[in-house]
């Protein structure tokens, strides 16, 4: 609502307490006379009537109709009407775009007035003014006023370079107005500097192709040189373009972080937090035992501090940007758990997300101060806030091991005091500390049994069954206690039922003559009477292993469990990595990337802190080649085709079968490698996309230290680890590699898109190549749409959106070409047939959340298909398309 931003900045024209009254009147006839008005001679007259077509205009009256008599008083020298008048055209002009354009005339007139004011006030209006007819007109005066000697004109004239970006984005750029904009960063007025910055982030982050705020030492210093100049909101914007930034080693780190410290003591709160986001991102390029690094730590925790005096909604959001400052850095903070300590008068959400907080600070040092307070936490009146806390006394034992028994003692002494709910969540954290400290506090079973009947909820009726069936064999009455829970066992929750047949089992293998009716009971109310296919599973899972081989189950079912992790609730390292380089944006505070909530192509741009160390490589690949991150994804270290398949010997059954794997190819021939010959593929086994490479040694020469990198690409694909050449590469050796992909790398959209620059590293040189891959290996396994949804998302997405491809000499009908599609997770929604004709519909989703529907006609007899794809972005249906072909004619 810019023009309503405009409106505000309007009252310091002559504001007075009687403007109220010009949102008063609700006459008959009104636009009449406020026709006859507008064209009066009298100027006071007219400027009245003006101000009383923005009031109605403010309210939601449609005083289009006047639009001619508004625009007839633009030609006035009086800056207060003019200001209402360009109000009311930027509301106006795009229903009334042909009224609109009798206003350019004047337009450019005042982009040429001696007042800069009026200069700016025309340039800013006209860049507001969606209209593609007056977008033409507009190339020229823009230019002036970018050029302009006042620097108000230039600013106003740097943000309507995003603005006219946003409505033709190719018109900006035949004019050269990007350059213009890049030049403005070495402009002399700060202000300038900063909106130059902010328009090219803007237009950066809708075009992440477009490489504009190409950073180098000499431009990041002219930015931290207005950083001390600017207003505020001027400094976040360059704050934000400075975390942008990679540098070369981390003398030009500390130097930075030098110069950007002292915006830490900033009274405004954004800036603070941009600043802590930019040091927390240059703290990973500088050495740990660096006197500056330890010096940095200690000044970030004051402003953290700071902000937590603030008003309650602001404290929220510094609180949820700790969270994530603590799981990186917790040595920052770990002096300040006091101010972290909630107030009684602190609304819920700050309570618990200090609560949050306090854990994670958690450590020997201050273990008792914490523990004193959680035990005044579990007796106030809020339910869900005395809750968190009883959970918090049990995450204190797992995490601080010294603490554990006065944990156990202040847990139970809160289960005497007989409060439901405290006694619940008690039992819950109970279950975790046994978990942890096997035959260690044991003792105090007896204690949870005697409040089983005052249990009523999931969890805690799941806890306790665990631990009845986990100690079985100290309880004497453990078989009437689970035989209680049986008599209900229909009514009971998913989670109870699975837990109390698992209970039963072990019970059974612990004393398997007392029990055998309670164990067949079980299993056939799990098998036979049971619709929920989990428990069902489960159920025959255990009817075969207790049936077949005893023994066997009973290392199977009495297994020694793992030790449960320190902190189960940490972000995931890489995606921690992300949102470090997100703090003071909404991503900080919903702790989600970007992409999770953001639609279209803003969303896609993933961050990563820098690599610590020098940075080598080619300047044009980024970062350097660094050890392996710190963490592979989860599914990388799981063996393939494991799990419950394996007891009824399936084989691999969570494998998709049939996935297309396009033949090896020479990507990198020996005479352009000195030697070195690369030749590979793409493929995506069980989730993971895997980059296949055949490494020859064709010199005279030993091959060793292999590293391998990507340039930025259009779906952030980058190595997930280390190149895994073990052993020197001798000559006339080969060599078989495969190298784990993830997605979450720097994104630039590439020509073509699935375009890949790689370069690798040995003891000889730095070589460089490009490969294509198949879009198939960004095709995820949750693709299958429902029904409904991809009806509704097919009606959708704009017809100008589908794209229709004919797919030639396929010998396939449509049952196998679903099949065979299937393998490489493209997945058939619905099939119907019309007149001869199998249509197929299908849904495939990308690895960043792109959705593309497909339609797929097959007619008997004729080997061609025809396809139509439709997809919010277009430009990945003729990729998509060229992996229709290749799965089913391969």
């Amino acid at each position: 609502m810019e023009w309503a931003n405009q409106l505000c900045e309007n009252r310091q024209f002559g504001s007075k307490m009687t403007d109220s009254k010009y949102f008063t009147t609700t006459k008959k006839g009104e636009i009449f006379e406020l026709k006859a008005e507008l064209n009066s001679d009298k100027k006071e007259k007219k400027k009245e009537a003006v101000k009383k077509v923005i009031a109605s205009m403010t309210v939601g009256k449609d005083v289009s109709a006047l639009f001619p008599d508004v625009v007839n008083c633009m030609q006035t020298d009086n800056l207060e009407l003019k200001k209402l008048v360009y109000l009311y055209l930027m509301n106006y002009a795009k229903s009334q775009p042909d009224m609109a354009i009798m206003a350019v005339n004047t337009f450019v007139k005042d982009c040429e007035d001696a007042n800069p004011l009026i200069r700016a006030l025309a340039v800013r209006t006209m860049g507001c003014i969606r209209v593609d007819k007056i977008t033409e007109y507009l190339c020229e005066p823009l230019r002036k006023c970018l050029k302009d000697e006042d620097p108000y004109v230039r600013k106003t004239a740097a943000v309507c370079v995003a603005k006219l970006h946003d409505i033709n984005a190719q018109l900006v750029e035949d004019q050269g107005f990007l350059d213009t904009l890049k030049d403005l960063i070495s402009d002399s007025n700060p202000m300038v500097v900063a909106n130059a910055v902010a328009a090219l982030s803007e237009i950066a982050e809708s075009h992440p192709n477009s490489n504009l705020l190409d950073l180098n030492p000499q431009s990041i210093n002219k930015l931290l040189t207005a950083l001390n100049e600017c207003t505020e909101w001027g400094q976040i914007f360059i704050l934000d373009c400075l975390a942008n930034y990679t540098p070369r080693d981390d003398r030009e780190s500390q130097s930075i972080c030098e110069r950007v410290t002292p915006r830490l003591s900033h009274a405004n709160s954004a800036v603070v937090l941009s600043a802590v986001k930019v040091l927390m991102k240059f703290m990973e390029m500088l050495p740990k035992d660096l006197d500056y690094y330890s010096t940095l730590l200690k000044k970030l925790a004051p402003p953290l501090v700071t902000l937590l005096s603030a008003e309650p909604e602001l404290q929220y959001v510094a609180l949820r940007n700790i969270n994530l400052i603590v799981q990186k850095r917790p040595e920052i903070l770990k002096h300040e758990m006091k101010v972290f300590f909630v107030k009684y008068n602190d609304p819920i959400y700050v309570k618990l997300e200090k609560l949050d907080i306090m854990i994670r600070l958690a450590s020997q040092a201050n273990i008792a101060q914490v523990l004193a307070e959680l035990k005044e936490y579990a007796t106030e009146v809020d339910v869900d806030f005395v809750r968190k806390a009883v959970r918090a006394i049990g995450r204190c034992a797992i995490k601080v091991e010294q603490s554990a028994e006065r944990c156990v003692s202040t847990l139970l002494d809160l289960i005497q005091t007989k409060v439901n709910y405290v006694v619940q969540e008690a039992i819950v954290v109970i279950k975790d500390i046994f978990r942890k400290y096997p035959n260690k506090y044991e003792s105090v079973i007896a204690t949870l049994c005697e409040n089983l009947d005052s249990l009523d909820e999931p969890e805690a009726r799941a806890a306790m069954i665990w631990i009845v069936g986990e100690y079985a064999e100290r309880i004497d009455n453990a078989d009437e206690l689970l035989e209680s829970f049986l008599e209900g066992f229909h009514d009971e929750s998913t989670q109870v039922q699975l837990q109390l047949l698992t209970a039963i089992v072990k019970l059974f293998l612990k004393k398997p003559t007392e029990t055998q009716e309670l164990v067949q009971q079980v299993l056939s109310l799990a098998t036979q009477d049971s619709d929920n296919p989990d428990l069902r599973d489960r159920g025959y899972i255990y009817w075969r292993l207790l049936s077949t081989d005893p023994v066997a189950a009973k290392e199977v079912v009495l297994a020694e469990k793992p030790l449960i992790s320190e902190e189960t609730d940490l972000i995931e390292p890489t995606l921690l990595e992300e949102l470090i380089c997100h703090i003071g944006t909404l991503a900080s505070v919903y702790h989600k990337p970007p992409s999770a909530f953001v639609e279209g192509s803003r969303g896609v741009m993933h961050k990563r802190l820098p690599l610590g160390g020098d940075i080598g490589g080619s300047p044009a690949m980024g970062a350097g080649f660094g050890a392996a991150p710190a963490v592979m994804p989860a599914s990388l270290n799981a063996p393939v085709g494991g799990g419950l398949g394996d007891l009824f010997d399936l084989g691999g059954v969570g494998m998709p079968m049939g996935a297309y794997i396009p033949p090896k190819i020479v990507w990198l021939p020996a005479m352009k490698a000195k030697g070195l010959e690369i030749s590979g593929t793409f493929a995506r086994r069980a989730g993971v996309i895997q980059m296949e490479l055949i490494l020859t040694n064709k010199a005279m020469s030993v091959m060793t230290d292999f590293a391998i990198q990507f340039n930025r690409n259009s779906f952030g694909l980058a190595p997930a680890g280390p190149l895994q050449v073990l052993t020197p590469l001798g000559p006339n050796q080969t060599i078989e590699v495969s190298l784990p992909l993830s997605t979450v790398g720097p994104v630039m959209k590439m020509d073509p898109l699935n375009n890949l620059q790689v370069a690798v590293k040995n003891n000889i040189d730095v070589f460089y190549f490009s490969c294509q891959y198949p879009i198939s290996m960004l095709f995820v396994e949750d693709g299958k749409m429902e029904r409904q949804v991809f009806l509704a998302t097919w009606k959708d997405i704009p017809n100008d959106n589908e794209s229709q491809f004919q797919i030639k000499d396929c010998h396939l009908n449509s049952d196998a070409a679903s099949s065979k599609l299937q393998g490489s997770n493209i997945f058939t929604i619905a099939k119907r047939t019309v007149e001869g004709q199998d249509m197929l519909y299908m849904s495939i989703k990308l690895s960043n959340g792109i959705w593309v529907l497909a339609e797929l006609r097959v007619q008997a007899g004729n080997p061609n298909y025809t396809i139509s794809l439709k997809c919010r972005a277009p430009e990945v249906s003729q990729c998509v398309f060229q992996c229709y072909e290749a799965v089913l004619k391969n």
